[in-house]
């Protein structure tokens, strides 16, 4: 079965999901924002192996700890290709603004629209769906949805920083996540957890409420 948890983290209170499954005690991390001794804590405190980490998107609030965890764990990255650059690059990514220049050595895996990744006994799908990021991605599976900044509750990801387009963002809307069971739970970026049936309806946005 899978188990998602950890609090949020940094000044943007970014969400950061560490996911397992209970019987293989194989984690990811999702979004390691900013906290590397609270994301090892978890990690540790529930005899738990990190396999690999994702990255819904490359700003700044969503990596935070990404350098610091993925070589202390040496556990590949999996990322969006149009995403790769946001990682590398302190001015895109947003950190130089935010007073504390990330920069990242570039994603192990680019991955797209229709990959799968399995931890333990759980598979997940990606799904692309850029308008926050040139990149953003989602991941599916289980019965949840890691949406990143792409859907809020109630509300949707920003479009007018680097790459961002809401046009785009709501074609992602639309033709990903729409599409999936209302009974899906939604873990986003930022903010409390909802599920699609109730963003489907009542979402100001996905009425045109732009």
């Amino acid at each position: 079965s899978l188990h998602d948890a950890l609090p949020i983290f940094g000044p943007i209170m970014t969400n950061c999901y560490i996911v397992y499954d209970t019987d293989t005690k194989e984690a990811m991390v999702v979004d390691p924002a900013w906290d590397y001794p609270a994301i090892d804590k978890a990690l540790t405190s529930h005899g738990l192996t990190l396999k690999f980490i994702f990255l819904t998107h490359g700003h700044a609030d969503h990596i935070g700890a990404l350098q610091e965890l993925r070589q202390r764990k040496n556990v590949p990255v999996y990322v969006g290709a149009g995403d790769a650059d946001l990682i590398s690059n302190s001015h895109n990514n947003l950190s130089l603004f935010m007073g504390q220049a990330i920069e990242c050595t570039s994603a192990d895996h680019l991955v797209k629209d229709g990959d799968e990744l399995t931890l333990g006994h759980l598979h997940f799908t990606v799904l692309e769906t850029p308008g926050h990021t040139p990149g953003g991605l989602s991941l599916y599976g289980e019965g949840v949805v890691f949406s990143g900044d792409t859907l809020f509750r109630y509300s949707v990801g920003r479009t007018d920083l680097y790459g961002g387009s809401s046009k785009t963002l709501l074609h992602s809307l639309e033709t990903k996540l729409m599409t999936l069971p209302d009974n899906t739970l939604v873990l986003p970026g930022h903010g409390p957890a909802t599920s699609i049936g109730d963003e489907r309806r009542g979402n100001p946005f996905l009425d045109g409420g732009w």
